[in-house]
């Protein structure tokens, strides 16, 4: 028989095991969510993915959520305000940052995925690992376990692989790929009719988020009210800031009235 000793380590070894890994799992209902520099492919990215100009391809200052029905799932998307090139996150506006961190709210209970996109025809330099490093810090650690680095403008590579590509760029990029898991995929984004690059990205998602034994990434709930509460006082602000600007600007109009008024009693 086994002491309670024994048995108590049992049950403890028993709790603390890994939960094993999944072979694969198919995602009905799959939630992603854009981020990148300003400029690189986000909504075009998008788009292509479902198969539609729903995402307009011009500067976004708030998250957007499109949804549609691609390859048997019900695909939900969110873009986010992009960040410039390679400035660092200190000189990123607060506004947009807090919109990066907001967009989890949109599609609870979280992401399956962080699509973190790069455009293919332009250099990926220290300055940019540096600038995507702590934008991606915004978030935590586990982020990087459920990111994917999506290469947009894929036509653009012609005959080189991705991998040549990847190889070529140096250590930055390299930094970037391997921080990631090495998961990384290319879209064509002026070919919507090859739908095939669009299942193969599915496919890869739904690998990762087994390996991650279906979990999908979760923002500490702390940090999401924390940022609630500081957008609702800005926006109070705001709205008090505005009134203020009206009230003076009426005062203004009533005062030019008056000073004209006494002006055309004055040349009688």
């Amino acid at each position: 028989f086994f002491s309670h000793k024994n048995i108590e380590s049992l049950q403890k070894a028993f709790i603390n095991q890994p939960e094993p890994r999944l072979k694969h799992v198919h995602i009905p209902k799959m939630r992603m969510i854009m981020l990148g520099f300003r400029r690189s492919g986000k909504s075009s990215a998008g788009n292509t993915i479902l198969s539609m100009a729903t995402f307009i391809s011009k500067r976004t200052s708030t998250c957007v959520r499109r949804q549609g029905e691609v390859d048997g799932r019900h695909v939900s998307i969110v873009d986010t305000p992009g960040w410039w090139k390679s400035l660092p996150v200190a000189d990123t506006p607060e506004l947009d940052k807090e919109e990066i961190l907001l967009s989890m709210s949109l599609c609870p209970p979280g992401p399956h995925v962080l699509l973190l996109t790069l455009r293919v025809d332009m250099s990926f330099t220290a300055a940019e690992k540096k600038s995507v490093e702590e934008h991606m810090q915004l978030h935590d650690e586990r982020v990087w376990a459920h990111t994917i680095v999506l290469f947009t403008h894929g036509d653009c590579l012609g005959d080189v692989t991705v991998e040549e590509f990847i190889e070529s760029e140096g250590e930055a990029l390299q930094w970037l790929v391997e921080k990631c898991g090495n998961r990384y995929h290319v879209l064509n984004n002026e070919n919507w009719n090859d739908g095939s690059q669009v299942t193969e990205l599915l496919e890869k998602i739904e690998k990762m988020v087994a390996q991650n034994r279906g979990h999908y990434y979760e923002i500490d709930l702390k940090t999401l009210k924390e940022v609630k509460q500081k957008r609702k006082a800005v926006e109070s602000k705001a709205k008090a800031r505005a009134k203020k600007q009206r009230q003076t600007r009426k005062m203004d109009s009533t005062m030019k009235g008056k000073i004209l008024v006494l002006h055309k009693f004055e040349t009688i």
